[in-house]
């Protein structure tokens, strides 16, 4: 008897532990976690968003158009975005009108380019830009139809902004505008080229170092480096590399470390060892 009281007591210090550890353990922030705060609510138009929209009150339209632009790329977004271009065709003023096309580019639906792109004729140079900026989001080949008038355009930013959309929209068919915008400086058109380049007009970019500044051309030359092989094969790679490597300026001798320094491990060895040679005899060392 006296045994079995021993040990009920013995268990009970026991348990009387398990408990008080369990507890101390909750407030230490290790037990259960808590459940997940619910999810943000989506943004909603408000009803009368289209109603406002079609008004012609300068007020009520401009409201709108910021409620609109809180919805985005969204189902609520996709719905209404055919009334903003309906008012946009309509014609705004020119503030109402530039607001209209970032929230057509904010909203991101394809079948609103056509509208949009319209827009990159008009005599205010402001609009343009909207009109070029709002495309890149919108996509589609109504876009790059679009942009690719655009690198002609008298404004440098509209030139700018066109080119690097086509690089972003993967438009390889708009390879050989890019090079003509590239010779009227449109330097943006660089990087493009080299993020969309086959091998012979890789080829033909490379051509031109030494002929351009080397600032204008860096942008694409990287983006051939960096491409994987099944992009841009090994023997392009390292003829750009070469024809650097012929120049033997420190800029070139920066640029190639650097891009030594990034090049992954796991990507071509002979590209690799190339750009360490390469600049080893352009002076400098990794």
């Amino acid at each position: 008897m006296k045994n079995l009281k021993l040990g009920l007591i013995a268990s009970g210090i026991v348990l009387g532990a398990l408990v008080t550890q369990g507890a101390s353990a909750q407030g230490k922030g290790k037990g259960p976690a808590a459940p997940a705060a619910p999810a943000a609510p989506a943004a909603t138009l408000s009803p009368t968003a289209a109603q406002d929209l079609r008004s012609g009150d300068e007020g009520k339209v401009r409201a709108a158009l910021d409620d609109v632009r809180m919805v985005g790329k969204s189902k609520a977004g996709s719905a209404i975005a055919p009334v903003v271009a309906e008012v946009l065709t309509k014609g705004l003023s020119l503030a109402l009108t530039e607001a209209a096309l970032d929230t057509l580019g904010d909203l991101e639906v394809e079948g609103t380019s056509p509208v949009i792109a319209s827009y990159l004729q008009h005599r205010n140079v402001k609009i343009r830009q909207a009109a070029v900026k709002a495309l890149l989001h919108t996509k589609g080949a109504v876009a790059v139809r679009g942009l690719r008038r655009a690198l002609g355009d008298q404004d440098a930013m509209v030139r700018g902004v066109a080119a690097t959309g086509l690089g972003t929209l993967k438009a390889k068919d708009a390879v050989p505008d890019l090079f003509l915008a590239l010779e009227h400086r449109v330097n943006e058109a660089a990087s493009s080229i080299g993020m969309l380049c086959a091998a012979a007009e890789c080829d033909q970019l490379s051509g031109k170092v030494g002929r351009l500044p080397f600032d204008v051309m860096s942008g694409g030359i990287e983006q051939i480096l960096f491409r994987p092989t099944a992009e841009v094969n090994d023997d392009t790679k390292i003829k750009m590399i070469g024809k650097l490597r012929e120049l033997g300026t420190p800029e070139t001798n920066k640029f190639l470390r650097d891009v030594a320094k990034r090049f992954p491990k796991d990507a071509s060895a002979r590209v690799k060892q190339a750009l360490d040679q390469a600049v080893a005899a352009t002076g400098g060392a990794l």
